[in-house]
């Protein structure tokens, strides 16, 4: 449990004796993985003492500590196309394409009433103030908003309001929250990064501008026109916060990097594929069992 001090400051509990801290990364339909990940730890007997979860990674890892892992699988491996659009109610005139609501009932049903206090473990997820740009660690309070802010991408999803502040997706900001597993004086952080496939080494490569100019109009080759066009104005924004969570990630992962990292094979499954989450739970399952020996040698040094 967390608990106040004598000069009224939140003290955030250390993660447990002899468990290993998991820091869930965002990654939007690729984040099935994660499941796949928890069901090989609990399965080779892996303790995990706290989960700290960004974007997606806070819906799984909310859900795994509150002992729901069955259930969102089970949600999980059922989507098709058709029910992932049952699920988006539009919001016009909104802050977001979709209000998010069909959605948060769904995590309602098997949520309702819970705290974040009420976990057996300690479990952060990271949010970004929209109106300041903090970083937002919610860390107490109804389990279902620090999930729902979590996960508010700008643009797509309404922003959350809470406590007085405005939030949106914690990706944002802290991509793969590794930081949260350090706070918390974690021994052994383990990581799970589902945007390293995505964008490789994301080169620097120079270019030659070949519009030209007719009549006062910049005439594009209709190749190009027809591959912008395909894209299309949602992919637009979604492949964009993905670009800039994957450069942010690289940036702090080095400079304060887990003790293992695991990146699941996911290079071809999209941003918008929730309906392949069995391929995607498969890959985060064998990420996870192909590093368990490294694992377990860590712990025996560091746990």
């Amino acid at each position: 449990m967390r608990h106040g001090n004598s000069t009224g400051i939140i003290v955030l509990d250390k993660t447990e004796k002899g468990s290993i801290a998991l820091a869930l990364g965002g990654g939007a339909a690729r984040g099935w993985a994660h499941i796949g990940v928890l069901r090989a730890l609990d399965e080779a007997g892996i303790k995990v003492g706290m989960v700290a979860g960004t974007s997606i990674g806070a819906l799984v890892g909310g859900c795994y500590l509150a002992g729901k892992l069955d259930e969102l699988e089970e949600f999980a491996r059922s989507l098709t196309l058709r029910r992932i659009v049952a699920l988006l109610d539009f919001a016009v005139g909104g802050s977001g394409l979709f209000a998010g609501m069909r959605l948060s009932k769904r995590m309602r049903q098997h949520l309702e009433g819970m705290d974040i206090d009420d976990l057996d473990r300690p479990f952060v997820s990271v949010a970004t103030e929209i109106s300041t740009g903090h970083e937002i660690w919610i860390h107490s309070g109804s389990l279902v908003t620090a999930i729902h802010a979590s996960y508010a991408l700008p643009g797509i999803f309404e922003p959350v309001l809470c406590n007085g502040r405005t939030l949106v997706d914690g990706a944002l900001v802290n991509p793969v929250p590794v930081s949260v597993c350090r706070a918390h004086e974690a021994p052994l952080v383990v990581a799970v990064n589902l945007q390293q496939e995505l964008y490789g080494r994301s080169a620097v490569i120079k270019h030659h501008a070949s519009e030209v100019l007719e009549k006062g109009a910049m005439q594009i080759d209709k190749t190009d026109r027809k591959k912008a066009r395909k894209i299309g104005m949602t992919n637009v924004m979604v492949e964009s916060y993905n670009i800039i969570q994957d450069r942010i990630a690289r940036a702090r992962l080095a400079g304060d990097p887990p003790d293992l990292l695991l990146l699941p094979k996911l290079g071809e499954i999209g941003l918008a594929d929730f309906h392949r989450a069995s391929d995607a739970i498969d890959r985060g399952y064998e990420e996870a069992k192909a590093r368990m020996a490294e694992l377990r040698r860590l712990c025996e040094v560091l746990v």
